[in-house]
């Protein structure tokens, strides 16, 4: 059985094309077979965006599993200051995020890059954005949350959002075992969209 996160290559192409609108940010992506959400985007990252978009992040910004790139690609359209790093394991995904970066015209503000959770991830980042892929299990997941902490600048931010039903107390508690805290800043419809903050070495 194949799943949105693996890489198959045995998996018919079909691409379409999805629009959708948060805080004022038209897009419009194309997605495929074989991704996570092909037919519209996730509840999950609308909520994920709502909640974002109105932060105002800046500087260097990493998406992780970022699929084909909603919440990546919509982040670097609402705020010319940003520069944003969009990873993915899945092949496919990233293809499409490479195409629909360059057809909003993000090419030069955006990095699409291939890369088994941290495995290819280089520099520092003022904040990293996950919607974890639950269905690939807690130590894929955990995983993401892990390695945050030593690819943020300090004082910089992880921001995750996780389903109630899905472990979000759980999860919360885990990043809290990590960075030291970890802070509920919104929920929506069962999802709750977590910050946890990079603290000064002392």
């Amino acid at each position: 059985m194949s799943h949105y996160y693996d890489f198959d290559p045995s998996i018919e192409s079909k691409i379409r094309e999805i629009e959708f609108e948060v805080h004022g940010v038209k897009m419009r992506l194309k997605t495929d077979n074989g991704v996570f959400s092909k037919n519209r985007v996730d509840e999950g990252s609308l909520a994920f965006l709502k909640v974002l978009l109105p932060l105002g992040l800046t500087g260097n910004i990493l998406d992780l599993g970022c699929g084909y790139g909603t919440i990546g690609l919509t982040i670097a359209k609402s705020n010319e200051s940003v520069r944003v790093t969009l990873a993915d394991i899945n092949s496919r995904a990233l293809s499409l995020c490479e195409r629909n970066a360059s057809e909003l015209g993000l090419s030069q503000r955006v990095t699409c890059l291939q890369s088994d959770i941290f495995e290819k991830i280089e520099g520092r980042y003022d904040s990293i954005v996950v919607n974890p892929p639950i269905r690939a299990g807690k130590k894929v997941t955990y995983a993401m949350y892990e390695g945050s902490k030593q690819f943020l600048i300090d004082g910089g931010s992880l921001f995750i959002v996780i389903r109630k039903a899905q472990g979000a107390l759980t999860a919360c508690e885990y990043i809290k075992s990590i960075f030291g805290n970890c802070k509920l800043i919104d929920r929506s419809k069962g999802y709750y969209i977590y910050q946890a903050v990079k603290q000064l070495a002392k």
